[in-house]
């Protein structure tokens, strides 16, 4: 897929999620989340203002997301009718965006702008989900974790744009 042209609508959000208190537990929907810059989504606590062990900066791991449509091939390879909102432990799934085409670019979804750094590193825990889902989630199918580069506030149904 071409990349977007800049300031054009190129996708949705299709729903937002908390990381728990307590590592495992399920995500935690809500209807908007607040941004800051270099720090991450406020009130998701595990990933609030995490810094690199090596570099003492602000790391990738601000913000995560993917696509629903990404998600539902994933389910249906699977044989699973669907995997729910928030399953695959992403802060912000996605319709109509393909987020890898998106990587080392800047995007603007609500009031917010995130720089696309790098895909997720899908974890043990997606296995639970549905045995082989954590295998499907590799060679740029697994989503993107960004940074916050401008603060703001982010809520279901919001245009993203690609900014650059």
């Amino acid at each position: 897929m071409a990349p977007p042209l800049d300031n054009q609508v190129i996708g949705r959000v299709a729903s937002l999620h908390l990381h728990p208190q307590k590592a495992g537990e399920p995500m935690l929907p809500v209807n908007s989340i607040a941004i800051e810059t270099n720090a991450g989504i406020v009130g998701n606590s595990r990933y609030w203002q995490r810094r690199s062990r090596s570099t003492g900066k602000p790391t990738n791991r601000q913000v995560s997301l993917i696509e629903r449509e990404q998600i539902a091939e994933h389910a249906n390879a699977l044989g699973l009718p669907t995997i729910e909102s928030g399953l695959v432990r992403s802060n912000i799934e996605t319709e109509g965006i393909d987020l890898i085409a998106l990587m080392n670019r800047n995007i603007r979804i609500g009031e917010a702008t995130l720089y696309i750094a790098t895909t997720r590193d899908p974890c043990h825990k997606m296995n639970k989900i549905a045995p082989g889902l954590r295998e499907r989630m590799i060679d740029n199918k697994q989503g993107v974790l960004a940074r916050v580069i401008q603060s703001g506030t982010i809520k279901i149904g919001d245009h993203i744009q690609s900014l650059d």
